[in-house]
């Protein structure tokens, strides 16, 4: 039997990159990284039912620079997450697809998920 060459599938490398291509990658990583962070949020709460000696190790680990990036980029990755699951939202209605709407969710997206990062740090974490 003599194969055939088969036609291959379209694939990222033939698509132009845009912003809600991008910005859908986007969405699915920062779902990993909320799996991640939330066995980070599991092990905070564990260390406060052991006990004070386990609560103190695991705040001294998150109040370091280290643990203040994660913690960042987990808050982050939460909203970013929340807004794309709503930008998602009201597509899965049929709406916001023209080329202007679907641009401008998608920056407010992202524009949104940086200021209530930044909000949020500055309201309960920096003051």
């Amino acid at each position: 039997m003599a194969t055939r060459s088969r036609p291959l599938s379209p694939h990222l490398t033939v698509y132009r990159w845009a912003l809600s291509m991008v910005m859908s990658i986007v969405h699915r990583v920062t779902g990993i990284a909320l799996y991640v962070g939330t066995l980070f949020l599991l092990i905070f709460v564990g260390a406060a039912a052991i006990g004070d000696e386990a609560l103190a190790s695991v705040s001294w680990l998150y109040g370091s620079w280290f643990g203040q990036l994660v913690l960042f980029g987990y808050t982050w990755a939460l909203f970013h997450h929340m807004l794309g699951g709503l930008r998602y939202f009201v597509w899965d209605t049929g709406h916001g697809f023209e080329r202007h709407v679907r641009t401008w969710m998608v920056r407010g997206n992202l524009i949104g998920s940086i200021v209530l990062t930044l909000a949020a740090w500055a309201i309960f974490v920096w003051f």
